[in-house]
């Protein structure tokens, strides 16, 4: 079995609305290969997930990064405090991304994300809104 995912909390919704954009060519290549390629490949309602509170493996490649922090990071701290709060995410709690999105399901309705995610530079484009809407909109 592959090792688990390593997540800050709000990657968790930002992996639910990810379309292929991102900060540089090598962050948007890494995200593609962990969303695409393992969460959203078959059986990827399986795949581990760990909760971190330090840069993660979606941060990886990202040119914000500097060692284990972001140079956004007290915006960052926000934005994880506030979505592991919504998603009762512990720090090392491990669950798999079916789990997540059922916690996503239960805890976040759309229309939210503006407030949740408020100060996040991708919230305006609604690409985790309309992922937030269509996920809950396939469980009726």
């Amino acid at each position: 079995m592959p090792d688990p995912i390593r997540y800050r909390p709000h990657h968790f919704l930002c992996s639910l609305g990810f379309e292929g954009k991102g900060y540089s060519p090598d962050f948007t290549a890494n995200m593609t290969a962990i969303v695409m390629g393992r969460l959203r490949a078959e059986n990827g309602d399986a795949t581990e997930i760990e909760v971190t509170g330090a840069t993660d493996d979606i941060c990886g490649a990202c040119p914000k990064r500097r060692g284990r922090a972001c140079t956004n990071e007290p915006k960052i701290k926000v934005l994880d405090r506030a979505h592991a709060g919504a998603l009762k995410l512990e720090p090392r709690e491990r669950l798999t991304w079916g789990e997540a999105k059922a916690r996503i399901l239960e805890n976040v309705p759309p229309g939210s994300l503006r407030t949740l995610c408020q100060g996040c530079e991708w919230e305006p484009y609604g690409m985790c809104e309309a992922a937030l809407t269509r996920l809950h909109l396939a469980t009726r």
